[in-house]
């Protein structure tokens, strides 16, 4: 049995979600196990979003501009 953790994403509208988007729409490969929330500026990610995504059950938060 692996261990697969729960992973929470913030990603930038400008930069890193239209990388993630291309990938989706060049059917590539990425992990199930994360989740991407896109945010109109990394900037703007108030600290209380990441302890919300810790106390909902994330293991980890990754934020990208």
């Amino acid at each position: 049995m692996s261990y697969e953790p729960k992973i929470v994403g913030f990603l930038c509208n400008w930069c890193s979600y239209a990388a993630a988007d291309l990938a989706g729409t060049s059917r590539r490969k990425y992990a199930p196990n994360v989740r991407v929330i896109r945010v109109m500026c990394s900037g703007r990610v108030e600290p209380t979003f990441i302890l919300k995504a810790f106390q909902l059950g994330a293991d980890g938060v990754l934020v990208c501009g």
